[in-house]
């Protein structure tokens, strides 16, 4: 095995996407996890060290944040997939550019979508309530892994925000649709409905924990003491 050039090199790999992929190859490990202050850590006095991650999107890398994995807390990063070994010759050149779309694709995405942002939910032109700006709408490209192996980049609606920032959010449809069929019979249906209206409604169980979450400290200690005394009569009841 050929022995990786090292990520500490800079006069070797000038290029800060390089020293990212040689450092995500002999720092992270392949499915590993960490954080924007590591990243940041490692490469001092690199303010753009977060862009050049990014552009390892473009050589077939995957790096998921926490919006596409779950488990993660907003600050972490997993290094899911190797791809182009851009430290070799040649494998870095830069990808051709994507083609602009024309006035009527970017109008059938975003009436396909609804005109509203596939992430957040929000309209064009909403306020997103915090009184900085309003939201604009942008079509926003995705890397779609089928199920055939291949892989493809589909269209959908993002706003600014959420599409401004943001590191690879590649959809791998075959672990979506494994995880879809784990689901219990009941729980599929209700996922059927939610897709078929295109929006999720609260149970009247969510609506309530939303509402005590906003609950200042002594409303939230009178519930919780309401419904210690409802549960001790009820089994009190039961014996």
């Amino acid at each position: 095995m050929i022995p990786l050039p090292s990520w500490q090199d800079k006069e070797a790999h000038k290029g800060g996407m390089v020293r990212a992929a040689l450092w995500l190859e002999s720092e992270v490990g392949l499915g590993n996890v960490f954080t924007s202050g590591q990243l940041r850590q490692a490469f001092p006095g690199e303010e753009q060290i977060g862009r050049r991650l990014r552009d390892l999107r473009d050589h077939g890398w995957q790096i998921d944040t926490h919006r596409n994995d779950r488990t993660l807390l907003q600050d972490e990063r997993r290094y899911v997939r190797k791809g182009m070994e851009v430290w070799v010759p040649g494998q870095a050149k830069a990808p051709e550019r994507k083609a602009s779309l024309t006035s009527t694709q970017r109008a059938k995405v975003l009436e396909g979508d609804g005109f509203l942002c596939r992430t957040c939910g929000i309209g064009s032109g909403e306020s997103y309530g915090d009184g900085i700006e309003l939201s604009l709408l942008n079509v926003s490209r995705r890397t779609v892994h089928l199920p055939d192996g291949s892989s493809t980049t589909q269209l959908l609606t993002e706003c600014k925000r959420c599409s401004t920032g943001t590191t690879d959010r590649a959809v791998d449809l075959t672990e979506l649709l494994g995880r879809v069929l784990t689901l219990a019979s009941l729980e599929q249906k209700v996922l059927a409905k939610w897709i078929k209206a295109d929006r999720r409604t609260p149970s009247e169980l969510e609506s309530i924990w939303g509402l005590y979450r906003t609950l200042p400290q002594e409303s939230r200690n009178a519930i919780a003491s309401a419904m210690d005394a409802g549960v001790n009569k009820h089994e009190g009841m039961g014996k």
